[in-house]
């Protein structure tokens, strides 16, 4: 909805703080654009700051940790310049009715709905409202057509958010309880949103959602992500485009033949498994087994030989025994995936894995996890090396300032998860500037490169 006009004294400066995924950071930009229409401002210091905007997570506890810690931080200076504190997304949605009696600091919540609501919650707390609550169905569509405040580093890249919530309900997620039902935001909407961007300069496209794979299943009655790919290819200007979150079961051959005909997608693909054992695959209420598994990683590798498959897994599931680990590391051993992530179990509200028996104890949970990621440690130096000698493309992301190399991202890695190129160059670049490299040296998960 609008933000109605109010006189101009009423301009806040709005400290914004997008904490989990970048699903929820297309929210805060939502968001910002709607109170940048209004007239406010936005600052990084929150000692200018007269509100606070925090959109919190609640996937995981470590999350609802962040974002508790954090609203806690911002109430030091209530006393002081802050007059207002929002808490807005997962975590405000997933408890709303006791939010604020738990956190009496927060003056109003947002669920992830109801952002669209922003600029009237601020308004309602400025004329002396006292824990305004702004909470919608939600299944409940609040898209709108303003203009977003792209807050991503160097404004080069950005992410497109082409669905929200997930049909799934894998047994340990509380995602379908937080965000709903799958809904695919019309193409038109998002071709349109992406011609803007690149007008605003964006360079990489990155398509996030709970699911990318089954985009347009409810709108269209077919898998539509292909039908979008190709449009957005059309679009003069865009360099990249970055799939994440993508179901295995739901990858299709015409998607793997799109990604290896279109010049524009990155060879890339986030395909999270979660696990490879089929015990364990089962009890989650994944769809997919080892077998299923390896048969869709071989087919990705055999039609795009250069794709960097990445993936994310889980240990310490409830019942997940010393064989059922052994099992994972063999995967992975074999898949020797270019980028993997590993996350502990946690026991979510709510979810019918939190009531299973057999929970896993924390200690071992992580001496999994540390094993895991210790071969996949030794699996990417290897990849590494392997790219030594290769000529790739890289977007410039900074500058060290220590030392003075550049910084970059090749097609294999995506913002903030994975990891970079360094180079050194005699003539000055930018964030955002295009060049090709030689690669000449690795790390464990990045590489050295040389200017061409």
């Amino acid at each position: 909805m609008d933000c109605p006009f109010v006189v101009k004294w009423w301009f806040m400066r709005i400290m914004f703080v997008s904490l989990g995924c970048d699903k929820n950071l297309v929210d805060s930009e939502m968001m910002m654009g709607l109170l940048a229409k209004r007239g406010h401002t936005f600052t990084d210091d929150i000692e200018e700051a007269e509100a606070a905007v925090i959109n919190t997570c609640g996937f995981i506890s470590d999350a609802k940790e962040e974002s508790i810690n954090t609203i806690l931080e911002m109430a030091e200076y209530k006393n002081k310049n802050l007059r207002y504190i929002i808490a807005a997304g997962c975590l405000a949605q997933r408890y709303a009715d006791t939010f604020m009696d738990e956190l009496p600091e927060v003056d109003a919540i947002v669920g992830t709905t109801a952002f669209d609501q922003i600029c009237e919650t601020l308004d309602r707390l400025d004329k002396g409202a006292k824990q305004v609550t702004s909470i919608e169905n939600i299944d409940r569509s609040c898209r709108g057509k303003e203009k977003r405040i792209i807050s991503t580093p160097g404004n080069y890249y950005s992410y497109l958010k082409i669905a929200e919530g997930c049909n799934k309900r894998c047994t340990y997620c509380a995602i379908p309880y937080i965000r709903g039902s799958y809904r695919s935001v019309p193409m038109e909407e998002l071709i349109a949103e992406a011609e803007e961007l690149v007008d605003q300069g964006i360079k990489e496209l990155i398509l996030v959602a709970q699911e990318t794979t089954l985009y347009g299943i409810d709108l269209y009655g077919k898998k539509s992500l292909t039908d979008l790919l190709n449009k957005l290819c059309e679009i003069e200007g865009l360099k990249w485009i970055r799939i994440l979150y993508c179901y295995p079961e739901e990858i299709t051959d015409e998607l793997i033949d799109t990604i290896a005909n279109q010049p524009k997608i990155c060879h890339y693909l986030d395909i999270p498994i979660q696990h490879a054992s089929d015990d364990i695959l089962r009890r989650m209420g994944r769809r997919t087994d080892n077998k299923y598994l390896r048969e869709i990683i071989g087919k990705l590798r055999e039609r795009i030989p250069d794709i960097a498959i990445r993936t994310t897994v889980i240990t310490g599931f409830p019942g997940e025994t010393d064989e059922d680990h052994q099992v994972l590391l063999d995967f992975i051993d074999d898949m020797e995936f270019e980028r993997l992530g590993c996350f502990t179990y946690s026991p979510e509200d709510d979810t019918p894995a939190a009531l299973y028996d057999h929970q896993v104890d924390e200690d071992l949970k992580a001496k999994r996890r540390d094993e895991v990621m210790s071969l996949q440690q030794e699996i990417s130096l290897d990849i590494c090396n392997r790219n030594i000698g290769r000529i790739l493309d890289a977007l410039i992301v900074g500058r060290d300032s220590e030392n003075g190399e550049y910084i970059a991202r090749t097609y294999m890695d995506a913002p903030d998860v994975d990891g970079y190129i360094f180079f050194e160059s005699e003539r000055d670049l930018i964030s955002g500037d295009m060049v090709r490299l030689k690669v000449t040296g690795a790390l464990e998960y990045d590489l050295i490169g040389e200017l061409l």
